[in-house]
Formats: C-alpha cells, structure tokens, sequence
C-alpha cells in the first residue's frame, strides 16, 4: 500500500460515510473529508488528522485527486458530474443513480473526463465472493442451476427507499457476476409491513437467465435474525457464502447428489467442505482498490456500466412489483 495515493477525499460522514472515512484513513489514503453539517465533518477530521473542507472547497482543491461520495442516492448524479467536471476520479455509493439516465450521464462524464467511475458494490471485494467466483468459474460444482441470495435482517428501517433498493443491489451484483448475463425474465413481489408507510420492507425478486438457470433475492429490514447467505447450486455440487459465520466457516463447499433407485430419486446429502479465506476487510479492500484506479487509470471491477447493469435490474424488479400490486 506504499505507493497508493493519499490525496482522496470523503464526501459524506453518515451512518454509512463514518465507515468508509475509517477505512479510507486504515488504508492510508484519506486526505480530507466533507459534510454538510460542518461540526460532524470538523470531529472526523481531528479525529483522523486529515482537513475539513467544503464540497465546494474540494472540487477546487487542486491536491485532491479522487473523491468518495456516500451521500444520499438523489444527490449522486449531480454531485458525481461536479466532481467530473473538476478533473476528480468519483467513487459513489451503491445505487449508482436513481434513474437510467443520470446513471448514463455519470459514465458518459467519466469517459468525456477521461476520470475513473467506480461504484460501491462492496461485496465484490469480499474474499469469500472472490473465491467462490473463481470456484464457480472452474466449474467446481458444474453448470450452475440455481442462485439464491437472502439479506435479511431486523432493521435499519429507512425512509427514502424500500428494502429492494436499500438491500438488494449487493445481491444483484454478485448474481450478475457470477452468470455473466443479465435475465431474460423478472418477477417482483414487495410487502410494505410498516402502517403509515408505503415503502416495501419485505421482497422477493425472481430471475430466469434462459439455459436452465434460474435466483431469487430474499431480502428484509423485519426479520427477526440476521441472514446473509449466498447459494449456488449446481449439478455436481453446491456452494455457500454466510457472512454471518466466523472467517473459517465463511465458505463451504457440499457435494450432494442424486441417484435413481427403481426409477425413483434419492438425495445423497454431502457434509459441507469449509474452504479457507483470508479474514480481510472488504471495505478497506473496496477503497485501496479505488486508490488503484485512481493511481494506475485501470478500469474498476464495479465501474459504471456494472452498476448500470444492476439498475436496470433494480428498475424493472419495481416494474414487476408494480404489476402485482
């Protein structure tokens, strides 16, 4: 990490932004950070010895070369453009924009600046989802058949997007990635649980990829335990990710199997192969590998047409959801 820049910036020092402030600050990269409510940013910047300044006072501050933005989602297209337009690299927090075409504006602006766009799709800078891709990749489990991603847990309730927004983007990610296509056909189902409230806090997406490949999402701010879990299922075999687990339990691997007895199946049920994953921290991992691209010009692995990708899905779960309502 010695040769990463230290001249990037944090927008944002929020409930999520005082995250990635730390990181930034862990991976020796934080410059200066930037919040609307000048005292909070004034605390983080004594804290971890780097300038308080203006979002105004960072896009004219020629020291700094990237900025990370985690504010609110409406505010990302234009606040993304402003950095653009000051010659700054853009990190922004998942989604990308609310709409398709603010979210096409920020890449065309990347590209016209010639400026690296990467999006905050954290999961992809786990270790557990870098090895699984790989695992899936060498066909480890076979062609894959199945995908399921449940995200669920007993709040944080928000109250600028429903649970799908809020939640399912990671899932989104990681599915796409792992398939290398996006679906042929979406279903929705949102459940809005709150009274006084219209925003879904329950939701259950379906996806069919053609080729007999077929996921869902499950995801939830009012469920009574955690759960993040991430299965493949294949024909020779079946991969899970839980990051509720400790480091060594994170990734398993149980080859199951079905075999045919006088026509009828019968289910061989394999123990589960714990597979070993470097304990790291994706968040950090996420804003080093963002000091990459700003250093070298290297395209992101959640750059903006990625994050494109997973609205265009994000949308049309709405869509869907819409149509059953």
């Amino acid at each position: 990490m010695a040769n990463l820049p230290k001249n990037i910036a944090v927008v944002g020092c929020g409930y999520w932004g005082q995250n990635i402030v730390r990181s930034a600050s862990e991976a020796g990269i934080l410059a200066a950070v930037s919040d609307t409510d000048a005292a909070r940013a004034a605390q983080f910047a004594e804290k971890y010895k780097v300038r308080s300044l203006s979002f105004e006072a960072l896009l004219s501050d020629d020291t700094i070369a990237g900025i990370m933005l985690a504010v609110p989602a409406p505010q990302h297209a234009e606040m993304a453009l402003a950095a653009f337009s000051a010659g700054k690299h853009v990190f922004v927090e998942k989604p990308i924009a609310l709409s398709l075409e603010d979210a096409q504006a920020m890449i065309d602006a990347a590209k016209n600046a010639e400026r690296v766009l990467m999006v905050g799709h954290l999961l992809h800078y786990h270790p557990a989802f870098i090895a699984l891709k790989k695992m899936v990749t060498s066909g480890m489990v076979g062609s894959i058949r199945h995908i399921y991603s449940n995200r669920l847990n007993f709040g944080k309730i928000r109250i600028e997007e429903n649970v799908f927004w809020s939640f399912a983007p990671h899932d989104v990610s990681m599915i796409l990635a792992l398939v290398g296509r996006m679906p042929l056909n979406i279903d929705a189902h949102y459940t809005a649980d709150l009274m006084q409230s219209a925003l879904a806090s329950t939701a259950i997406a379906h996806f069919d990829f053609g080729q007999n490949l077929n996921a869902h999402i499950h995801v939830s701010w009012l469920n009574p335990f955690k759960e993040q879990k991430l299965v493949v299922v294949g024909d020779l075999g079946m991969i899970v990710f839980d990051d509720t687990l400790p480091w060594d339990q994170k990734l398993a691997v149980v080859k199951n199997n079905v075999i045919f007895k006088d026509a009828h199946p019968v289910l061989h049920k394999g123990q589960p192969t714990f597979v070993p994953v470097q304990a790291s921290e994706p968040l950090r991992d996420e804003c080093i590998h963002f000091a990459q691209c700003v250093a070298t010009g290297q395209t992101p692995n959640t750059d903006g047409l990625e994050a494109l990708r997973v609205l265009r899905v994000l949308h049309a779960c709405d869509k869907a959801a819409e149509a059953h309502s």
